[in-house]
């Protein structure tokens, strides 16, 4: 594929980015979301951002690209234009080789669910939507800006096996955190049995978590013992010791200090 430098007005600035000329040349004009994406981008923000989210070789996020854009830019540009974007718009965004051009579409499409309320077949659409496309939702924040707001809500009075299977046997970390996290909506609505159930089926998996995965797990059993403390503490009571240190941490975090450092000595002893 042939990439070329592209000069595109931006405001009153001429910004340079390497990207295929006839993918731009489709898209320019034709979608409002990605135009004021492109519009939003800030160079000097590039270098910080690929190194927050780890895009180094042998890193979670290697080879990702960014157009130095901050979440609350990308929110306040998605504000402005959810409601003209279409699904093919969202395509060509998802699809980006520019991680806050597929978080644009990620908020855009949890735009575009929480308006249809009384349209149950668009929201339907919109999860279908976000299936289809995991494969480009692949970094924490992808994940954890989107997946809850969006299929916690819609699972919220269906079967949730969907979960579940993501959970166990999704092809990649972000499709198993996805599993995880999108029961954030769930604990919002005082229901903690399935992160419960879920993170009983990352303590099962026969190898290490991966890091991002334990600190899921963690991160919502904490938030499911702000419901419940007790059924937390009695929870792990019969599994800390076999939970990886980072789950285990981030599920006590909030514990008082005593007692969390009990749970941590006693799994070093153990």
């Amino acid at each position: 594929m042939e990439f070329e430098k592209i000069s595109i007005r931006c405001s009153e600035f001429y910004y340079f980015c390497n990207i295929d000329k006839k993918w731009f040349d489709e898209i320019m004009g034709t979608s409002l979301l990605f135009n004021r994406i492109i519009d939003a981008q800030d160079p000097t923000q590039v270098e910080g951002l690929s190194r927050f989210f780890k895009t180094g070789k042998g890193q979670y996020g290697e080879g990702d690209k960014f157009l130095g854009i901050k979440v609350p830019v990308t929110r306040e540009v998605v504000k402005t234009c959810w409601q003209d974007t279409s699904f093919d718009d969202l395509e060509t965004c998802i699809r980006s080789e520019y991680h806050e051009m597929r978080l644009a579409a990620l908020l855009t499409l949890v735009q575009i669910f929480k308006h249809a309320k009384k349209d149950k077949a668009l929201q339907q659409q919109c999860v279908d939507f976000y299936l289809a496309h995991t494969q480009y939702i692949n970094n924490w924040d992808l994940v954890d800006l989107s997946c809850y707001e969006l299929l916690g809500t819609w699972l919220l009075d269906k079967d949730r096996t969907l979960l579940y299977d993501l959970a166990r046997d999704g092809k990649t970390i972000w499709e198993q955190r996805i599993g995880m996290v999108s029961t954030m909506q769930f604990i919002r609505h005082g229901q903690v049995d399935d992160t419960y159930a879920i993170a009983d089926i990352f303590l099962a998996k026969p190898l290490l978590l991966h890091d991002l995965l334990q600190k899921a797990v963690g991160w919502l059993l904490r938030e499911a013992g702000k419901r419940d403390e007790q059924r937390l503490k009695d929870w792990l009571s019969t599994r800390y010791q076999s939970m990886p240190r980072t789950m285990l941490r981030y599920a006590i975090e909030k514990f008082p200090e005593e007692e969390r450092l009990r749970f941590l000595q006693s799994k070093a002893i153990s």
